[in-house]
């Protein structure tokens, strides 16, 4: 059997700001940039989830791309979408609600439902502007 990758993207619109307590609003600006606005900014992020898996000999899938949706949805897009992941997103309290922290959250998230629906999640890309995004393949070191 051949090992085929399929990817579903979607997207979601949300409002952060990068921004340490403990740090004085000098330093969060230093580190963050415009980014530390105490009014808080907004993205238009996409997502990609990527699933590997095996063609079933009876679909031809290698998981229901009609499931996949639904997965993402109710697990990333319904909580996130249109929120302030700093205040609204309860998976995201207590962090600091950067690309790179929800990219992880969304993994730990839908890794199950993805298995459990016949696909292994193999990498999320979450894309926040044109020029910035991250990939994260569950912590697995890709060199």
């Amino acid at each position: 059997m051949k090992t085929v990758y399929i990817t579903r993207r979607e997207t979601f619109n949300a409002a952060h700001k990068l921004w340490r307590e403990d740090w004085s609003e000098e330093k969060n600006f230093e580190v963050f940039g415009r980014c530390s606005n105490k009014n808080w900014h907004g993205h238009n992020f996409t997502i990609y989830v990527t699933v590997k898996g095996f063609p079933s000999e009876e679909t031809g899938f290698v998981i229901n791309l009609k499931d996949l949706s639904e997965i993402i949805k109710q697990e990333v897009i319904e909580p996130l979408d249109h929120k302030n992941l700093n205040l609204d997103v309860p998976f995201l309290q207590g962090m600091l609600a950067s690309t790179e922290n929800i990219v992880i959250q969304v993994w730990d998230r839908i890794k199950e439902p993805i298995h459990a629906a016949g696909g292994e999640l193999v990498k999320i890309k979450l894309v926040e502007t044109e020029n910035n995004f991250v990939e994260y393949y569950g912590g697995k070191d890709i060199y």
